[in-house]
């Protein structure tokens, strides 16, 4: 096996295989022009987008500078994902990302590792596992998600929380490392911050 196909395996590799520092270059290019669009220019960014990941869903909306090492090409969004300044993405495999998610600003999504044996690390070696990440979740600010993290549909993970394990589905999460606080529940449908109370007539 190569070390190309070794990315997506789960095996330690070496990431600076020549075959691999071509392809990534490639990417980066993409990315680089991705993040010197305007402001004014949303239907060229939309059209890059499309071009620079794998999958992308309609009306999705990622704010400049975006960071990711491969430029999105082994991320998979659904649809109406939103994601605020500085989102990085270390996909060096498959990021899965369920429609209607939102990512505050600075959210990090990691699928890389490195070995703990210093032997290995300092050959460089690396090591990739997949992140999934269901629908209408919300990520506040400076979320950190680690490789191999499952994370269930509408959760919410709290800013500045660091997600080393699996997190369920309806379920509000926060700390480091992330642990699942509460189920969303009744008072959410009536309380949207603190003592503030959702109108839902005017909604």
């Amino acid at each position: 096996m190569t070390n190309m196909e070794k990315l997506h395996s789960g095996d330690i590799y070496a990431p600076g295989d020549d075959e691999i520092m071509r392809e990534q270059l490639l990417c980066l290019e993409k990315l680089y022009d991705f993040n010197l669009t305007r402001p004014s220019e949303p239907e060229k960014r939309e059209e890059m987008l499309k071009n620079m990941f794998a999958e992308i869903g309609e009306n999705c909306y990622i704010e400049p500078p975006l960071h990711a090492n491969w430029g999105g090409k082994h991320v998979h969004f659904g649809k109406n994902v939103y994601a605020n300044f500085g989102l990085t993405m270390v996909d060096d495999t498959h990021i899965y990302v369920g429609d209607g998610t939102m990512f505050g600003p600075n959210v990090v999504l990691a699928t890389a590792g490195h070995p703990i044996l210093p032997e290995l690390r300092e050959k460089q070696y690396q090591f990739n596992m997949p992140i999934h990440i269901g629908k209408n979740c919300w990520f506040g600010a400076g979320v950190l998600v680690m490789p191999g993290v499952i994370i269930g549909d509408n959760s919410v993970i709290g800013a500045g929380s660091v997600v080393t394990k699996d997190i369920p589905a309806n379920v509000v999460a926060v700390g480091n490392p992330c642990r699942v606080l509460r189920e969303i529940n009744e008072h959410d449908r009536e309380y949207y911050f603190k003592n503030k109370k959702i109108n839902h007539s005017e909604l």
